[in-house]
């Protein structure tokens, strides 16, 4: 077995000691769960009634019993999200292959799931980090009925995976089980995508070439193939040992993909079971675990957001990150993968070339990971460097490719895309900040040049269309933290300001706000704290300041002392007055009162 890097082991070390009481206390309440033993025998008549009452006969019988094991599902099923349209069937494909392995099973929650692609530079995408925590309280709800030994989670994209684990977390007592669906079949290329979009920002198409591109890059059932939040999230399952070796990326609707649901819900059948088997979640997440989650982020340019999330389920856990933990994590990680936004090619070829088994093996030889954590699987992650196939119509794991398929898409660690992980965290005078870093030129990674402040995505639409961007210029968005307006992300932007990049001008974005897993190749410092509805420094800026962002030397600055000294003494500027009527966004007042920064993970419970 190969050492641990000393990076990763002092950090991971670090963790542990400063989660020391935390941790403690979470591990005492998921030890009181647990010593209470199974819930059944404390329940009243009635209220088995109640919970098995539309339970088909032999189902019944098994879960008054209460010997065989009896999940909870969890899904966040919807038409409308094509990432989610395969979860139609899942349930019952889940409550068959349990009951043929001795157990039941029952559909304790559906929860709620927006799509951000839907939302982008709408007035719906305020609420969608806050749907993180509504999730989180929907599948809480699920799981408190107290007649379950194990629960299996049903989701994928941007806030639902992370909102489900803060909820399994929270019930750490019991085993948890994530089966993912897989993503649609690779459309139209993504450079051609992508040169389409900046053509429409400047003008020089119109709307219906722009539509046809983007309904024949999102064209079927399965999760958006270019590598955002949602990706990011089956990534992480799998670096976190919450899922089937190999099942992140097979396509939906073939009999792969049915055999590993399948063999999943016989999997989390048998780690529910009181014997050796038993696999408590709050046994699977320990410091180690979100350590090799970090790395599979840094290694794959993941999304940004991932930043905010699993600060969020490490604190749910008892387990406190830092942006220092990621920063230095990300020092010692090399860049093994290039997806879009990152490059051209996306996962579905990413996964035809080595996938995640060639990536994990890659770190583990090399000490990037922890090899001895608990899985889902029964073993330690070395598991996970195998893939999945159906050999003479059965599921079996074989062993991973030597080398990639394609160096376009996946590298060794002898030969990565650069010697450092796909993020970087920044911190200066402005603040903190973060950026991803994976596909931006060398030459763009610092940019100083004069500020041009905005309040929302508009303002900054109809300067562009005005010409009044055509310069060196970084462009502020400001009062879209998380107090403000509930931290949207800003997608809308990159097609602009990546037409002025194009067009040899030097231009960086600076915010508040988000832009996930789909920065591309513009510098982007995201996520700055203190937000500006604080009144942080951002909110302090005007037209015409130099601002200075350096993602070599990890610094976001006022450029020079003189601009330092008379921002400081300014006055913030007052958030802009929002009215979103029948939006929604008055629901979610008191989230937005109470919401944590972006640094704490941007949440409320």
């Amino acid at each position: 077995m190969t050492q641990v890097h000393d990076t990763i082991a002092r950090v991971t070390r670090r963790i542990a000691e400063r989660s020391r009481k935390s941790r403690a206390a979470y591990l005492d309440g998921v030890r009181e769960a647990r010593e209470a033993g199974p819930r059944l025998p404390h329940l009243a008549c009635g209220n088995i009634a109640h919970a098995f009452a539309s339970s088909p006969g032999k189902d019944k019988n098994a879960q008054i019993e209460g010997t065989s094991g009896n999940l909870a599902i969890i899904t966040a099923y919807n038409d409308m999200l094509s990432a989610h349209k395969p979860y139609e069937n899942y349930p019952e494909i889940i409550r068959s292959a349990v009951r043929q392995a001795g157990g039941t099973a029952q559909v304790a929650a559906g929860v709620p799931a927006m799509c951000d692609g839907v939302t982008q530079g709408q007035p719906g995408m305020e609420l969608s980090l806050f749907s993180r925590d509504v999730i989180a309280l929907a599948s809480a709800i699920g799981l408190s009925h107290n007649v379950f030994d194990g629960a299996i989670f049903l989701g994928i994209c941007d806030k639902i995976v992370p909102g489900m684990l803060i909820a399994a977390t929270t019930f750490g007592h019991l085993p948890a089980m994530f089966i993912p669906a897989g993503p649609m079949p690779s459309g139209m290329p993504n450079d051609r995508k992508a040169k389409i979009r900046e053509e429409y920002a400047a003008g020089k198409c119109g709307r219906k070439t722009l539509l046809s591109a983007e309904m024949a890059s999102y064209h079927g059932p399965g999760t958006c193939t270019f590598y955002g939040t949602a990706n990011t999230n089956q990534m992480l399952m799998e670096f976190m040992g919450l899922q089937l070796p190999g099942s992140s990326f097979v396509n939906p609707g073939g009999s792969l993909r049915r055999a590993l649901t399948e063999a999943s819900s016989r999997r989390a059948l048998e780690n529910s079971r009181h014997d050796g088997n038993h696999t408590p979640i709050c046994d699977v997440l320990d410091e180690r675990a979100f350590v090799n989650g970090i790395v599979g982020l840094h290694a794959t340019g993941g999304s940004t957001n991932l930043l905010i999330h699993l600060v969020a389920v490490g604190r749910a856990a008892g387990i406190v990150l830092e942006m220092d933990d990621f920063s230095e994590i990300s020092s010692v990680t090399p860049l093994l993968c290039r997806m879009y936004p990152n490059g051209l090619l996306d996962i579905n070829h990413f996964h035809a070339a080595g996938g995640l088994g060639f990536v994990i093996g890659e770190l583990l030889d090399t000490g990037r990971l922890h090899s001895d954590t608990r899985t889902v699987a029964g073993s330690g992650l070395e598991a996970y460097t195998r893939e999945p196939a159906l050999i003479d119509g059965k599921l079996a794991w074989r062993d991973r490719a030597n080398e990639s398929l394609s160096l376009d898409v996946l590298r060794p660690m002898r030969d990565p895309f650069i010697q450092s992980g796909g993020l970087k965290c920044l911190s200066g005078s402005l603040g903190s900040a973060v950026m991803k870093v994976s596909a931006i030129p060398d030459d763009r990674l610092s940019i100083t040049a004069p500020a041009r402040v905005f309040h929302d995505q508009e303002g900054v639409r109809k300067a562009f269309r005005q010409g009044e961007l055509d310069k060196d210029v970084i462009v502020v968005v400001r009062f879209q933290g998380p107090k403000s307006n509930g931290m949207p992300e800003l997608h809308g932007l990159t097609p602009m300001l990546a037409s002025l990049q194009s067009r040899g001008f030097r231009v960086a974005l600076v915010t508040d706000g988000r832009m996930s897993g789909a920065s591309g190749k513009v510098p982007a410092a995201i996520h700055v704290t203190p937000e500006a509805f604080v009144g942080g420094p951002i909110a302090r800026i005007s037209d015409g300041d130099i601002l200075c962002v350096d993602a070599v030397e990890g610094r976001i600055e006022f450029g020079d002392p003189t601009t330092r000294a008379r921002v400081s003494s300014l006055k913030p500027a007052h958030p802009p007055e929002i009215d979103h009527r029948g939006s929604g966004r008055s629901l979610f007042q008191l989230f937005r009162q109470n919401v944590r920064p972006a640094c704490d993970g941007a949440g409320v419970i």
